[in-house]
């Protein structure tokens, strides 16, 4: 009897905790496909620690796409804007990339058409997360069927699914799920507005980590230039 073909998935990996658990969970089941955006941000660092996450975490290939959000700009992450720190709201914040997940999501849709993967998996989050608007629950539902309805795959039945793993879970639930899958969460990276590979611990990315770390009762093993407010 011939040996059953591992399903193949392509996972947006951006560097960070979540899509580093999210890899994690998508290789349980799955051959991985990592795709990583230079998509004119600040932080290019993260694209450092997405390679040592990719090659140590065995996934099959690693692609990093060349993007330029920057000309377009409207956003602290993609332009001179300085990035908030020292509390969340309840407001979108300035560090919204505008429609970067759905750009971002077409680029995995085309790669997972060409190598016939059925699912992308991305780790967005609608609970301990910025409030970005292309986190959500219907934004995910809404793009799925509008991949289906766009692509060749979709139109013969080969229907290509976007799991969001992580979506319904705090960021504590998603460090104790990853430290059980053997996550080195010491290779990831989420500061907005790091120093070198020091994070601030201060923007909304690096306060919901520590506070994530704090209440799985872990240490957060990444190195900061200070942590939590003055």
């Amino acid at each position: 009897m011939a040996k059953k073909e591992t399903p193949k998935a392509v996972v947006l990996l951006s560097g960070g905790l979540d899509s580093a658990t999210t890899l994690a969970m998508a290789g349980v089941a799955h051959d991985c496909y990592a795709l990583s955006f230079d998509y004119g941000q600040r932080q290019k660092i993260e694209l450092e620690h997405a390679k040592k996450i990719a090659k140590v975490m065995g996934a099959k290939e690693h692609l990093i796409l060349r993007l330029d959000l920057a000309m377009i700009g409207g956003s602290a992450l993609t332009s001179d804007t300085p990035v908030p720190k020292d509390g969340l709201t309840d407001d979108i914040p300035v560090t919204y990339v505008p429609a970067r997940n759905i750009i971002l999501l077409a680029q995995a849709l085309a790669w997972a058409e060409v190598m016939s993967a059925a699912k992308i998996f991305i780790g967005v989050n609608a609970i301990d997360y910025s409030g970005y608007p292309d986190c959500r629950p219907p934004f995910l539902r809404a793009f799925e069927r509008m991949a289906n309805l766009g692509t060749k795959a979709g139109v013969e039945g080969r229907k290509i699914r976007i799991v969001a793993p992580l979506i319904n879970m705090s960021k504590a639930e998603i460090i104790t799920v990853g430290t059980r899958l053997g996550v080195d969460y010491s290779l990831t990276h989420s500061c907005y507005d790091p120093l070198g590979d020091l994070a601030c611990g201060r923007c909304d990315a690096c306060r919901l980590r520590l506070k994530g770390f704090a209440e799985a009762g872990l240490k957060d093993p990444i190195p900061y230039q200070r942590k939590g407010p003055r």
